[in-house]
């Protein structure tokens, strides 16, 4: 109990506070902003705050959203974070960015992050159309959720243009491993593990929860598997949430 508190403390001591009070001030109304929802730990550049952001959760705390956040095995950061906000970003309770983030919501782009989501170190987010995380839509370090090709692509023999921009919707209870790509029209169903390195880039919506997918494109590898979500919750919890 006193090791927690003392590395919880840690933590704390690590704010960046110039950022952190810019940001809530800046982007919350005051009676949100004054609860400092948002924490920033270390370096980070916003190259832009001109879009929205919105907390939808059944009770808004401090430091429940953290940016930066050390809650991974490496403890040193290259200081290269990045946030260019022209959108609309929306958490539906606490959530997670580990060390040197790189997060680009585009103007009219939508992104959700669900409650207990997060990406790890150098993880990147990239949203041109609409990204929504589900609960517990936990990502390795060193990866990337992008929903645009961003140039315009073309059938040579038919004329036909491609899409450039999609839709990535990730189930409840997603564990993915890192170095993993997520790409436009991604869906996945609740409960499912994505093995490290694995390419993701259709809809999975067919294949069962429980299942392990990886691989380039990703597939079924495996069935009949799952983290231990409720074995771990406590855990979890006790390591990510600042304050409850």
């Amino acid at each position: 109990m006193l090791r927690n508190i003392r590395a919880k403390w840690k933590l704390y001591l690590t704010v960046n506070w110039i950022k952190t009070l810019y940001f809530n001030y800046k982007m919350f109304p005051f009676a949100v902003a004054k609860k400092l929802p948002v924490f920033f730990y270390g370096s980070v550049k916003f190259n832009s705050l001109r879009g929205n952001i919105t907390i939808n959760a059944p009770k808004i705390t401090k430091g429940m959203i953290g940016f930066g956040q050390n809650y991974e095995m490496n403890k040193r950061s290259a200081k290269i974070a990045e946030i260019t906000l022209d959108g609309q970003l929306t958490f539906k309770g606490f959530s997670q960015f580990g060390k040197d983030y790189f997060l680009n919501i585009m103007e009219d782009a939508y992104c959700e992050m669900g409650n207990m989501a997060s990406i790890g170190t150098r993880g990147k987010i990239i949203c041109s159309q609409k990204i929504i995380f589900g609960k517990y839509a936990r990502i390795g370090s060193e990866s990337q959720v992008i929903d645009t090709n961003f140039h315009a692509m073309f059938n040579t023999e038919t004329q036909e243009q491609y899409e450039m921009k999609g839709t990535i919707i990730l189930g409840n209870y997603n564990y993915f491993g890192n170095r993993v790509s997520v790409y436009k029209d991604t869906i996945t169903p609740d409960y499912i593990t994505v093995a490290s390195h694995a390419v993701l880039k259709k809809d999975y919506s067919d294949i069962s929860e429980n299942t392990m997918i990886g691989g380039i494109p990703a597939k079924v590898i495996k069935t009949n598997v799952s983290r231990d979500w409720e074995g771990e919750r406590e855990m979890i919890e006790n390591a990510l949430i600042v304050f409850k």
